[in-house]
């Protein structure tokens, strides 16, 4: 069965239904294993009405629906510049997050935001993007890998009171 997914780039008029997304998908993916404290702790701060808005009335960086009729399934956002939490490579592009319901992992939604992310980095013309990864976050680690990303460092994600490690990639574009 064929689902018809459509990606759409939004503004300050969709925040709490990124902000819903976002708790979910981030609760979704990383629940089972951090501390039920430690979750909470960067739910709240991470995709507090204040820090969303900021994020996305930021004009170098930008958020993107998965869209199932009239349901967000899933979200992307992209940093450029100095919008970017590390690197800050005006030829690079970040993607900050790819997240997608559990309910429709395996349904290739990931990719179809993830081909966005590509097709606006080609357009940027810049030379590669990038992005962190959990250590222990497999799935995303080999969904990468199978894009054609390669590890170049890594990084420290703080995720309330813990310090956890974070594999840093990049994908060459010219």
């Amino acid at each position: 069965m064929e689902i018809n997914i459509k990606i759409e780039q939004i503004n300050h008029h969709h925040i709490e239904a990124l902000q819903q997304i976002g708790r979910q998908t981030f609760s979704e993916t990383f629940a089972e294993s951090n501390s039920a404290e430690n979750m909470a702790k960067y739910l709240e701060e991470a995709y507090s009405f204040e820090k969303l808005n900021e994020e996305i009335n930021n004009p170098n960086s930008f958020f993107y629906f998965a869209m199932l009729d009239e349901k967000v399934i899933g979200y992307l956002k992209l940093n450029l510049g100095g919008s970017q939490t590390e690197l800050k490579d005006n030829n690079a592009i970040e993607i900050e997050r790819i997240y997608v319901m559990k309910e429709f992992h395996g349904k290739k939604v990931g990719q179809l935001l993830f081909d966005k992310a590509i097709a606006i980095a080609k357009k940027q013309h810049v030379a590669y993007v990038w992005l962190g990864v959990w250590e222990e976050n497999k799935r995303a680690l080999q969904f990468y890998a199978k894009n054609g990303f390669v590890e170049f460092d890594q990084h420290v994600f703080v995720l309330g009171d813990e310090a956890q490690t974070d594999i840093m990639m990049k994908l060459a574009l010219k």
